[in-house]
């Protein structure tokens, strides 16, 4: 489903765009072609959950150490869990063990995050490291770690972090770091550099730093090879940004918003083309998180009972079915990773639940008012008047009173067909209750 989803919206998008993306910020020049005496280092930056892009990202990054020319791979990672397929991730898992180059895995920086099952690439890192103040924890136990028969050390030393997360000290006590660690830990991907210098592993031999004495008798480690960072292509970040629980929950409320707007007004335009585009890339983003079926399913019902409130200009009790709809659905929208709750936060929440409310209760309601109403001023005088059904009105439907069409319902649940004439007998808010000139069934309870 995401693939079909992402290739519609792929579909939506400029030539221009496209263009901007075709190369990413890693296809540049070797700095070996410019006579660099020291091999560079790939760095690819893993910042939110692995999903699709981030996974073929990180795969790619791989396959390319064979022939782009680098010493290594870093994966500087911030990430709070993985949201592909458990069989997906252990390929990716399996892809970088098998890495023709060493790849290292660094947790940075300051702040950064490494729960869940992304815990699982330490495991298959030659060489890994953690910023101060880095978190590490919460092992998804789930996902099939295919070192776990090739390195049972390691992934023994990753199972003490099951049901609890750790700092930079209680990481390096408990194991969890592959090769060697500094008691300060990796503050800067410059420090990562030099923790690689002189790894050993598959004949190949690390060379990122180099020792200089100074005047003093001072001792400095000085970096020589050049990191070469690289990110994702323009299109690849838009569908990894809309994999965010915020993004995807906030694009579901505008897309079906303004899908209904669309509906209420006359003709196709930006808005729905807009609200089109918010609803494919919400479904895309859906599809690649844990969201729950039934909670996406209230949220578009709730669209569904303001939609009828809406059509009558005035907010009632459909409009209280619809925000309770909306509150719930947003509150449980999404299932939780192992250390991580996806619930957006209370500010997108506030933002997202005040927003429908603030529309379905002003804003909608006085757009279908405007769109009805007539320049006169006061209305009572039409209790009585003549007009004509320009639309069935059965129960619901249009008439045109004088020059002005207005919505209108059945009196006494008469049906009313096309180029009839009606007599307009009272007026409910904006909508006129009508009954045919002749045939009207007649009321004897006045």
């Amino acid at each position: 489903m995401r693939t079909t989803l992402k290739a519609v919206i792929l579909g939506l998008v400029t030539t221009a765009a496209v263009a901007l993306a075709v190369t990413p910020a890693a296809a540049q020049d070797d700095p070996q072609s410019d006579g660099a005496a020291v091999a560079p280092v790939d760095v690819l930056q893993v910042d939110g959950f692995i999903d699709p892009v981030v996974a073929s990202e990180i795969s790619d990054a791989v396959t390319d150490l064979a022939t782009n020319g680098s010493q290594a791979l870093v994966l500087q990672v911030n990430s709070r869990g993985v949201v592909i397929d458990d069989e997906e991730f252990t390929d990716l898992l399996a892809t970088i063990a098998d890495a023709p180059r060493p790849v290292a895995v660094w947790v940075g920086p300051t702040g950064a995050r490494l729960l869940g099952g992304a815990v699982h690439l330490l495991s298959v890192a030659d060489v890994s490291g953690m910023a101060p103040g880095a978190e590490v924890g919460y092992l998804d136990t789930s996902i099939d770690n295919p070192i776990a028969a090739t390195d049972p050390a390691a992934v023994a030393a990753l199972e003490s972090l099951i049901g609890r997360s750790v700092g930079l000290s209680d990481a390096r006590a408990l194991g969890v770091f592959r090769q060697r660690i500094s008691d300060e830990g990796i503050a800067t991907i410059a420090n990562m550099l030099d923790a690689l210098d002189g790894y050993e592993g598959d004949g190949i031999v690390l060379e990122t730093t180099e020792e200089q004495i100074t005047d003093d008798g001072t001792v400095q480690r000085t970096t020589t090879a050049v990191p070469r960072f690289s990110k994702p292509g323009l299109i690849d970040q838009l569908f990894h940004t809309v994999a965010s629980p915020p993004v995807a929950y906030l694009l579901l409320l505008v897309g079906l918003g303004l899908l209904l707007f669309e509906f209420f007004t006359a003709g196709v335009g930006v808005a729905a083309v807009v609200g089109i585009v918010s609803t494919l890339l919400s479904a895309y983003g859906l599809d690649v998180l844990p969201a729950r079926g039934w909670a996406v399913a209230l949220l578009v019902a709730a669209t569904v009972a303001f939609a009828i409130d809406v059509q009558v200009g005035l907010p009632r009790v459909w409009t209280g079915i619809g925000i309770t709809s909306t509150i719930v659905g947003s509150l449980w929208l999404f299932e939780p990773l192992p250390g991580t709750s996806l619930r957006p936060s209370w500010l997108t929440l506030i933002a997202g639940i005040g927003g429908v409310m603030l529309t379905y209760i002003v804003g909608m309601p006085s757009m279908t008012r405007t769109r009805f109403a007539t320049p006169t001023i006061g209305r009572d005088w039409m209790i009585g008047s003549e007009g004509t059904v320009v639309s069935a009105v059965a129960p619901d439907g249009i008439v045109r009173v004088g020059d002005a069409e207005w919505r209108a319902r059945t009196n006494r649940a008469t049906p009313v067909e096309a180029g009839d004439t009606i007599r307009v007998v009272a007026i409910d808010g904006i909508t006129l209750e009508v009954e045919p000139l002749e045939g009207a069934a007649r009321d004897y309870r006045r």
